[in-house]
């Protein structure tokens, strides 16, 4: 999984933070940015290209082998989101791409805003997998048949959107925010080493199935979906900026 984290995800992180950079309109020249549940360090990697430090935090230390790779300039910590490692005011910008999901937001909200400077922002953004051609149906039914064969794990993530951050966080507002739709062209042999860096293969493999044996499968049955085409695969999601309320600290949690 570190692995396919690591070379075969779409560069989907990018166009969302370049969509957050145009939403502030030029406002945001943070120096210093924290990446919350960075995994293999895809995430981190656009940062660099318009904050002078970044860094990544991240529970699973087999990711982190990975990120070292991806993002050489950065630096990475292991480490979970309600507790973070970070001096009060020293970090401009935070993200989490899909990771808030997994964590005890009582407990991550105050730790953020006290790390975050005063005119800091926290961006929290997220996009299922891409499972749709923009032009035809034919890889949403080929994206069925694959969950169906190798369902996704049980899952207790926490449904999140801009409008559900702006109604349960206490201590920020909400600034811009968006539901986005973006298309990355893709071949059928990367789509397919995308396929298998999703958690259903990884459920799958834990539960006995054949890492080869899926494989096999997914790139013998998505060839005709694709017919020897590089194909545009729709990326749907949303992005949130919030922003610390003006006068509220982390004391006002404790």
């Amino acid at each position: 999984m570190a692995a396919g984290y690591a070379t075969a995800r779409p560069p989907v992180h990018a166009i969302v933070l370049d969509k957050v950079r145009e939403a502030f309109c030029g406002r945001m020249r943070p120096r210093r940015a924290l990446d919350v549940g960075c995994g293999a360090g895809l995430s981190t990697k656009p940062l660099t290209a318009f904050v002078e430090h970044c860094i990544g935090l991240e529970p699973a230390v087999s990711m982190l082998k990975f990120a070292r790779t991806v993002v050489p300039g950065a630096r990475f910590v292991s480490g979970v989101a309600e507790s973070l490692p970070f001096r009060s005011g020293s970090i401009d910008l935070m993200t989490a791409a899909g990771s808030l999901n997994y964590v005890s937001l009582n407990h991550f909200f105050p730790e953020a805003l006290r790390v975050l400077d005063r005119s800091g922002c926290l961006v929290v953004y997220d996009y299922p997998a891409g499972r749709n051609f923009h032009s035809s149906e034919d890889l949403d039914l080929w994206f069925g048949h694959f969950r169906a064969r190798y369902p996704k794990p049980p899952s207790e993530a926490l449904k999140l959107t801009p409008e559900i951050l702006e109604r349960i966080v206490t201590g920020f507002r909400l600034g811009p925010h968006e539901y986005f739709e973006t298309c990355i062209k893709m071949t059928c042999q990367a789509y397919a080493a995308y396929m298998m860096s999703e958690t259903n293969v990884a459920r799958a493999i834990r539960e006995g199935e054949s890492e080869e044996a899926i494989r096999n499968w997914v790139e013998s049955t998505l060839p005709p979906v694709f017919d020897g085409r590089e194909r545009e695969i729709v990326f749907k999601g949303y992005y949130a900026c919030l922003e610390p309320a003006r006068g509220v600290s982390s004391k006002h949690f404790q």
